[in-house]
C-alpha cells in the first residue's frame, strides 16, 4: 500500500507518522466545483526565455480564461486583466502570462524573499493531483523569485520547504512601461517561465521523466495586487485610515478557490498534455471519471476534519457526519456507502469500484489510488 494504512476490524494502523495533521477548522469552498481546463500543446521550436512571448509557438497557443477573484464569481471582477498560456517540450513546462498593470511597482530583490509583499505572479503545480508534495513559484516585476516545496497544505500541517530551489529554472519579465515611476501610466508586464520536468518529477517518484500525452496535472495561477498611492512621487501601499496598516491585497486566480486560500489543491485547474503542436488543432479535454470520486472523498474529509475540530472526533459513518442522504456521495459503479474507518486521531474513507480499484483519503487530506488486491468485487 502506498501510504501504509491497514483497515482491519474497523481499526486503522498507521505505518508512518507522516499522517499527522494540524487540528484546525477547514472552511469549505463557497463556490461550485468546476475547475477550469487547459490543453497544453508542444512547442514548435526552441524557446527563448526573455519575457516577451514573441516566439511563433506563443502566437498559436491558447490563452486561459481571464482571472477572477479567488473566492469565485460572487465577488467583484478584478480591476486588471490577467491570463496565461502554456506549452511543453521534453525538457520543460513553459508558462507565459500577461498582467495588465497601470502602475508597475516592485521592491524586493533578494531570492526567496516573501514576494507576495509586492504585486506578484504565482504558479502552483501538483503533478499527481494527490494534494501533497506540490510546488509554488512567485515572482515580481523585478524578476525576483521565491520557489518552495509544500510537503502538504498548511491546513494539514505543512511544512513549506523554503530552502528548496528549482534547479534549472528560467524566468524573465518584460515591462510595458516604466518601473516605480508614478509620473506615467503603464500598460502591463509579461512573464515567461521554463519549469524543468527533471525537478517537477521529484515529488512523484516512479513516474516517467516527463508527461505523456493525455496526462493531467493540477495547476493554478494567482496574482496578488495591492492598491497603491503615489503621494510624494513614489508608490506606497494604500493604508487603512483607522489602523494605519496597508489595505488587504486583492487575490486573483485562474481557478477560483471558493475561499481566500490558494492552498486548496483540489480546487486547482486541470492541465492536459497534448502531442499536437500549436496550429495543428487541439485535443479535446477529457475529464477523468475518478475526479468525481476524489471530490466525494474531499466532502468527507471536510466533514471529518471539522467534526474533529469541534471536539466530536472522527466518525465511522456518513450518518454521523450528516452526509447519509447526500446524493453527491452516491456514484454509479462505486461502493455506497464508502467504507469509513476511524480512531480518535485518524480516519480513512474508501470508495471501491466493481473492478476492485479503490480511492482513499485520510485525515491529512492525502488522496490516493490502490489497484485491486485480489478478485474483482462482485
Amino acid at each position: 500500500m502506498r501510504i501504509g494504512y491497514l483497515a482491519a476490524a474497523g481499526l486503522l494502523v498507521s505505518a508512518a507518522a507522516a499522517a499527522s495533521f494540524t487540528r484546525v477548522a477547514i472552511p469549505e469552498p463557497k463556490t461550485a466545483f468546476a475547475p477550469p481546463e487547459y490543453v497544453c500543446r508542444r512547442t514548435a521550436g526552441p524557446m527563448t526565455i526573455d519575457g516577451r512571448l514573441d516566439e511563433p509557438s506563443w502566437a498559436e497557443a491558447d490563452w486561459t480564461e481571464v482571472f477572477g477573484d479567488i473566492e469565485g464569481p460572487s465577488k467583484p471582477e478584478p480591476r486588471f486583466r490577467t491570463r496565461v498560456q502554456m506549452l511543453w517540450d521534453d525538457a520543460c513546462l513553459y508558462i507565459g502570462a500577461y498582467l495588465e498593470e497601470p502602475h508597475l511597482w516592485a521592491t524586493l530583490t533578494e531570492r526567496d524573499a516573501v514576494i507576495f509583499q509586492d504585486n506578484d505572479f504565482e504558479v502552483f503545480v501538483d503533478p499527481d493531483g494527490d494534494s501533497h508534495a506540490y510546488y509554488e513559484l512567485e515572482m515580481n516585476a523585478l524578476n525576483t523569485v521565491w520557489d518552495l516545496l509544500l510537503v502538504k497544505p498548511y491546513r494539514d500541517g505543512g511544512p513549506a520547504v523554503h530552502a528548496w530551489d528549482i534547479q534549472g529554472l528560467r524566468t524573465a519579465v518584460h515591462l510595458m512601461g516604466t518601473l516605480n515611476d508614478p509620473a506615467d501610466r503603464d500598460k502591463a508586464w509579461t512573464v515567461e517561465i521554463a519549469l524543468p520536468f527533471a525537478v517537477l518529477k521529484e515529488a512523484v517518484p516512479g513516474k516517467p521523466e516527463r508527461p505523456v500525452p493525455g496526462e493531467q496535472w493540477r495547476v493554478n495561477f494567482s496574482r496578488v495586487e495591492y492598491r497603491l498611492d503615489a503621494a510624494g512621487g513614489a508608490y506606497a501601499k494604500v493604508t487603512d485610515a483607522g489602523t494605519g496598516r496597508p489595505l488587504p491585497e486583492d487575490n486573483w486566480t485562474w481557478a477560483p478557490q471558493g475561499v481566500v486560500n490558494i492552498h486548496y489543491p483540489e480546487m486547482w485547474g486541470f492541465v492536459q498534455f497534448s502531442s499536437k503542436l500549436p496550429g495543428q488543432g487541439k485535443d479535446k479535454f477529457v475529464r477523468r471519471p475518478e475526479e468525481r470520486v476524489k471530490w466525494a472523498l474531499r466532502q468527507i474529509y471536510y466533514a471529518e476534519r471539522n467534526r474533529d475540530f469541534e471536539g466530536s472526533g472522527f466518525a465511522a459513518s456518513l450518518e454521523d457526519l450528516g452526509l447519509g442522504k447526500d446524493p453527491a456521495l452516491r456514484i454509479k459503479g462505486w461502493s455506497h456507502p464508502p467504507a469509513l474507518y476511524a480512531t480518535p486521531g485518524l480516519f480513512e474513507a474508501v470508495y471501491t469500484a466493481k473492478s476492485g480499484e479503490s480511492w482513499h483519503i485520510r485525515q491529512d487530506g492525502l488522496v490516493w489510488k490502490e489497484a485491486p488486491a485480489g478478485p474483482a468485487v462482485k
